[in-house]
């Protein structure tokens, strides 16, 4: 025990130690403001708007940035480059943060942690241990969940002992340990349950797997899956919930409306039954409030051909939001009717908020392969700008039935070009030039141009924009205080021509080329045939639905050596904003992180990596240091990007 003889100085001992406690947070303050200075779900909060409030790095000041730690998988060798570009995939993890750990996915299926300020392993888990060969996939992430009921709090032991990490890999969605990485005894058959059953058991060999991360709502795990696109029959893409304690399913939504469900009508005769695709392939959002999970729903299959599958075919290519809690449908809205050009929505729907005549509106923006971005009423799925039913052309396949009409919205404006004509071939180079006119010039009208929705035909055909967008599965970053939302665009159209298949086989058309089945409209060095920009950083003010700024996004060191200005590039992986007003992305297929002025579209800080970072940055403040760190998965490989690599690289201020 202390004591204090002197009055005056026992009086000032009190006056500040109550000052100390006046300024302290109260617990649940304390966790709260700690939820937001970490990195918990994919897209920062279940929502999906990747907005960070930290401001530790800013305008003024990230031009300081730099390399503190670096870890690499040890399951590529960073720097090489694929003879055939698609036989490494891309690193597309988004790590998470949480209580000072990172907690990230690899190409090689395994779940890696990291103290997050060293960037030092802390536990691995290889679902592939014991393999001879070791198989590649691209995944985006994990998802963390901790039990509401535990009182939460980092000093809690049960808390900690209720922290889960949920990925899926192949067909099997697995539940981890927090603490130590092993599997959870109690959940599913000794931590792993099997996603095949129930879905997929009568098409074994056929493609069902997850490559995003699950959706976390209270103690739900919400999942969907990676389809095959050829042939039309195969495993459901059904959304599923399953317990996060026990592994149990607790509900299944039926994307391919069933007899009896609301959207059956729009399948004509059996054209519903067996159906795969219709399936979120891409991230699932969540309104926790609300209690409202929403889906971004891709094509049925098979993408490219739908003289089986007649009429609107819901819930294929369509947002959709399910009650979180029963898997109930509360509303949907299509974006594209009979899908024929493989136009999924490719990416997570981000919850925002749109002001309008002095109110605040919850909404939802979709990002679409079609460059067009949806903005709807959160709770009734209403378009909050006009949307137009335009007609198209009709399908020349013989049997095919396409829509005659698809929605396109007033506002905002595409975000890639959606028409060609042939005063819009290349002029980047000569050799470009020459090579797109020989290849893809009798493509063009000599008058008029060739609009969006142009169907695939018997002969090669035009098809902007591209089935890699538009817009992809990098989606959009949203910030609050704004109202300004960060989506990164392609210009990269596509050729395809319908061949008619032997008998017996399982579709009578697929599509091709001599290039491949999903060949780009770009020359021999993948350079697109059409003027640039090739890749484009676009923000969106929401309340106008104007376009507030658009650059292009990354550029060739090809054509930079010869003075050519910048291009962009194609483009995969998304922003992410920070209150710090930065727009971070690390997309471009040029090898390069930067930040951009989140007002202007300014470059403030660019940065060298070991590949391209065909992933979404997070952010974080480190617990020890009081640092805000800025990570990026910088892989490369994929479609754009031949090189690759298995880093996971960090940054800092000095």
């Amino acid at each position: 025990m202390l004591f204090l003889s002197n009055p005056r100085r026992l009086f000032e001992c009190v006056i500040v130690s109550l000052a100390i406690a006046c300024l302290l947070p109260l617990p649940c303050q304390a966790q709260a403001t700690t939820v937001a200075t970490e990195w918990r779900s994919y897209g920062h909060d279940p929502g999906g708007m990747r907005f960070s409030p930290l401001d530790q790095i800013n305008r003024t000041n990230v031009h300081r940035l730099e390399r503190v730690w670096t870890f690499d998988t040890g399951e590529v060798t960073p720097g090489t480059r694929n003879s055939d570009q698609h036989a490494i995939p891309s690193f597309e993890a988004t790590p998470l943060m949480v209580d000072g750990v990172l907690y990230f996915s690899t190409i090689g299926e395994k779940v890696i942690a990291l103290d997050a300020e060293t960037g030092k392993r802390i536990w691995e888990f290889d679902s592939q241990a014991g393999r001879s060969k070791r198989e590649f996939m691209q995944n985006r992430g994990v998802a963390y969940w901790q039990a509401e009921s535990s009182g939460g709090g980092p000093g809690n032991p049960r808390a900690l002992e209720e922290r889960r990490i949920f990925v899926g890999f192949r067909d099997k969605l697995y539940a981890l340990d927090a603490r130590t990485g092993k599997l959870c005894p109690g959940f599913g058959h000794d931590g792993v349950v099997n996603l095949r059953a129930g879905v997929g058991e009568r098409w074994p060999k056929q493609d069902y797997s997850m490559t995003s991360p699950p959706a976390i709502y209270k103690d739900l795990v919400i999942t969907g899956a990676q389809l095959q696109e050829y042939p039309s029959f195969g495993p459901s893409g059904d959304i599923r919930a399953w317990d996060a304690r026990t592994g149990k399913l607790v509900w299944t939504f039926h994307t391919v409306a069933r007899p009896g469900e609301a959207g059956h009508d729009t399948w004509e005769g059996d054209g519903w039954r067996d159906r795969s695709g219709t399936n979120a392939w891409s991230m699932i959002t969540v309104d926790a409030a609300r209690g409202m999970v929403f889906l971004p729903l891709g094509s049925p299959s098979y993408d490219f051909y739908g003289a089986d599958r007649k009429g609107r075919g819901l819930f294929g290519n369509s947002l959709v939001a399910l009650d979180a809690q029963t898997g109930k449908l509360l509303w949907h809205f299509q974006m594209v009717h009979h899908d024929l050009w493989d136009y999924d929505l490719p990416a997570a729907p981000a919850l925002v908020t749109v002001r309008r005549d002095g109110q605040e509106i919850p909404a939802v923006a979709q990002v679409t392969k079609m460059g067009l971005v949806f903005v709807v009423d959160r709770l009734t799925g209403k378009p909050l700008f006009p949307v137009e039913e335009r007609p198209v052309p009709a399908s020349p396949v013989p049997g095919e039935a396409s829509w005659p009409t698809q929605p396109i919205p007033l506002k905002p404006p595409p975000l890639s070009p959606i028409s060609l004509s042939a005063s819009d071939i290349t002029t980047v180079t000569p050799e470009s030039r020459a090579y797109c006119l020989k290849e893809f010039g009798p493509l063009l009208p000599e008058h008029g141009a060739i609009g969006i929705f142009n169907p695939e035909g018997l002969t090669l055909t035009l098809m902007t924009p591209g089935t890699l967008g538009g817009g992809t599965w990098s989606g959009a970053s949203f910030d609050p205080s704004t109202g300004y939302l960060y989506v990164n665009a392609n210009n990269a159209p596509a050729v395809g021509i319908m061949k008619p298949q032997p008998p017996g086989s399982p579709e009578p058309y697929r599509r091709t080329s001599r290039w491949g089945e999903y060949a780009r409209y770009w020359d021999s060095n993948h350079y697109p045939c059409v003027k640039p920009p090739w890749g484009t950083l676009n923000a969106i003010d929401l309340a106008t639905g104007e376009i507030a700024w658009r650059v292009p996004l990354g550029f060739f060191d090809d054509l930079a050596e010869r003075g050519i200005p910048t291009t962009g590039t194609p483009n995969l992986g998304g922003s992410m904003v920070t209150a710090g007003g930065l727009v971070f992305i690390a997309g471009s297929s040029d090898r390069r992180f930067r930040a951009f002025d989140a007002r202007t579209g300014k470059v403030l800080w660019e940065a060298p990596l070991e590949a391209s970072g065909h992933a979404t940055p997070m952010t974080f403040r480190g617990k020890k240091t009081g640092k805000q760190f800025v990570v990026i998965a910088a892989g490369g490989g994929g479609y754009f990007s031949a090189t690759v690599s298995d880093t996971v690289a960090a940054y800092a201020l000095p």
